[in-house]
């Protein structure tokens, strides 16, 4: 069984194994905080679910204009791996500002900063993990990159639930905060040490890269509009997390709510980016954005604890279908020479939406109810699913 697993990896690339090495640590660090972030706003900080919802909004937005800017200056100096460095570093600077956190705004300043440094990396570190395999299996390398980073996602709440197990109470969640520092310091040295420059293919390209949405793909600029459709109703988890608590699921099992989905997650992250190389990365996405509006139909309809249990696990599937082939479907819909400004302008549109988004969601759940958040949220992923079917039309490989 080792051989046959060693055999359906061989092909991905030792760039591609270090960039996920690099993520997997840094991943380790930040689900060392997040699961705690939102109990700590509302309950030692003071915030309100509004508040919750206008920080995770105002951070991933101000990471999506970094992330075009960012992948935009790859393509214009050829160089992706001193941006993918740069951008993890300036997030591993902010782990000690939430240590430290006095005030809410406090928290806004440091998820501010830490999105900064995401958006510097997230399109040169996608558009050279694309330029580092074979395009027949991008969805497979990119469900791997996803698998360890998700990973990660699992080792992090662990180490923060062992930490808490041992120094019970809110009043060491700073702890582990502190804590989280150490792997995202490990990550930085490994990718500036070991990364490999794969310089973009100038073929087809006339002048310098411009930052121009009408140089794209029609049908690249219509998938972008979709994934904006979509990601209007794709709130932050941190709503999830909030949702579990009302339901009943204790204060300290949160980090393993969190481990149960990133498990989820970890083990279809590579299984969906090979059905995108199969099947189709649009078939697989329309797939995983009708399995996310079931989802939140089932949040908004739960009302016991092992809900929450079971939903945070299914949960993961959608992720597990969507991400690799997310990734991969922009490497098909755009040439080498202006794929990192594709992927720039692929995670603005989910970036931008995503204040409004979490916003809306965060005004929903306080002024209406949690049951029309999280229906809205269905409705926008059902309408993301029919427009996908019939407006993208990638050209076949």
């Amino acid at each position: 069984m080792f051989n046959r697993v060693r055999e359906y990896f061989k092909d991905i690339s030792a760039n591609v194994r270090v960039m996920s090495v690099g993520s997997f640590l840094n991943d380790v660090a930040t689900e060392m905080i997040y699961p705690l972030l939102p109990v700590f706003l509302t309950k030692v900080l003071g915030a309100t679910f509004g508040f919750v919802g206008v920080i995770e909004g105002i951070a991933e937005s101000t990471s999506s204009v970094a992330k075009l800017l960012s992948g935009w200056y790859s393509d214009r100096r050829g160089s992706r791996k001193a941006p993918t460095v740069a951008g993890y570093a300036l997030s591993g600077l902010t782990r000690p500002l939430v240590a430290v956190a006095g005030a809410p705004w406090h928290v806004l300043l440091a998820r501010f900063t830490d999105r900064i440094g995401k958006g510097v990396r997230t399109s040169p570190r996608d558009a050279l993990l694309a330029a580092s395999v074979d395009p027949k299996i991008r969805g497979k390398a990119f469900g791997f990159h996803r698998a360890m980073d998700n990973a990660g996602a699992l080792v992090g709440p662990a180490i923060s639930m062992l930490i808490l197990w041992w120094k019970p109470g809110m009043e060491h969640y700073r702890l582990v905060f502190w804590i989280a520092c150490v792997p995202t310091a490990i990550a930085v040295l490994i990718l500036w040490r070991w990364i490999r420059e794969v310089p973009p293919d100038k073929k087809g390209a006339s002048g310098a890269p411009s930052l121009s949405w009408s140089a794209l793909d029609r049908s690249f600029r219509a998938y972008v509009i979709v994934m904006f459709i979509f990601t209007l109703g794709n709130s932050s988890d941190a709503f999830l997390l909030l949702r579990a608590e009302k339901l009943g699921v204790p204060d300290y099992l949160l980090p393993l709510l969190w481990i149960v989905l990133n498990f989820t997650k970890t083990i279809t992250n590579i299984p969906g980016g090979g059905l995108a190389d199969r099947w189709g990365r649009k078939k697989v996405i329309i797939i995983g954005w009708v399995v996310y509006s079931l989802i939140y139909a089932g949040f908004a309809a739960a009302g016991a604890i092992w809900h929450a249990w079971a939903l945070f696990a299914l949960y993961g599937i959608y992720f597990g279908m969507t991400e690799g082939a997310e990734r991969a479907l922009v490497s098909d819909l755009a040439p080498d020479h202006i794929r990192g400004t594709a992927y720039g302008f692929f995670h603005l549109s989910v970036g931008l939406a995503a204040f409004p988004a979490s916003a809306l969601f965060g005004y929903l759940w306080d002024k209406v109810g949690v049951e029309i958040a999280f229906g809205t949220g269905a409705g926008f992923a059902t309408l993301a699913a029919i427009l996908m079917a019939f407006l993208v039309r990638p050209a076949k490989r």
